[in-house]
């Protein structure tokens, strides 16, 4: 409450499997959708008992915003709130990520991330996932997807989060050490545009550095 901090949680299973994927396999390699919702079920009560206050289902399974939020509150956890993935794209822009975390993915997964160019089969994904009980929403990644931010945030009546992943943080890191940019005056801005499109929430790798000068500047 007030000024406590919110703690959020990151509800997939890639970090827990040898093959990379956000879900459970079949025999035959692919993604087993409901297997996988059942999974992210007993991993949102897990998560709410330890005391989150946020779940960020972000493994794009379909269904999984109504399957967390009815395996919360049968628990008793209400007050938990559901941050849903609703728009995360199959995009090039996690390599460094995937890089520094050491990825075990096999192949890709864009049987279940969105295709970049469908902004219509992303707003369909958010209207599902905002029926299913989500308390707020994101777009993943952001810079590349300013329209997408925009057209999210002028659809639903939920917050809007946008993601600002590593593939732009590292863009920006290796264009200032090269000299090429002012790094503060880049960072902003690139923050400045996504609130612009329509945010309300920025997920960023530069979040304390960027309330710092914020807060010296204004």
């Amino acid at each position: 409450m007030g000024d406590a901090t919110v703690v959020m949680s990151d509800l997939c299973l890639d970090e827990f499997t040898s093959h990379g994927h956000c879900g459970l396999l079949t025999p035959s390699g692919e993604v087993d959708n409901d297997a996988t919702l059942a999974a992210y079920a007993e991993m949102a009560v897990a998560q709410a008992a330890a005391g989150v206050d946020v779940v960020g289902p972000s493994g794009m399974m379909d269904g999984q915003v109504g399957v967390v939020r009815q395996a919360l509150d049968a628990a008793g956890h209400q007050d938990v709130a559901v941050l849903a993935y609703a728009v995360k794209y199959a995009s090039a822009f996690f390599g460094p990520f995937r890089d520094a975390v050491e990825s075990a993915l096999e192949g890709d997964r864009r049987a279940y991330q969105q295709d970049p160019a469908n902004l219509r089969e992303s707003l369909r994904e958010v209207a599902l996932d905002v029926a299913e009980g989500a308390d707020m929403v994101m777009v993943k990644p952001a810079l590349p997807y300013l329209d997408v931010v925009s057209a999210v945030r002028a659809a639903v009546d939920v917050p809007v989060a946008a993601y600002q992943v590593s593939g732009e943080y590292a863009m920006v890191e290796a264009a200032a050490a090269n000299g090429w940019i002012d790094r503060e005056r880049v960072m902003l801005e690139t923050l400045t545009s996504i609130k612009r499109a329509g945010a309300q929430i920025i997920l960023t790798y530069w979040a304390v550095e960027a309330a710092g000068l914020l807060r010296q500047r204004y």
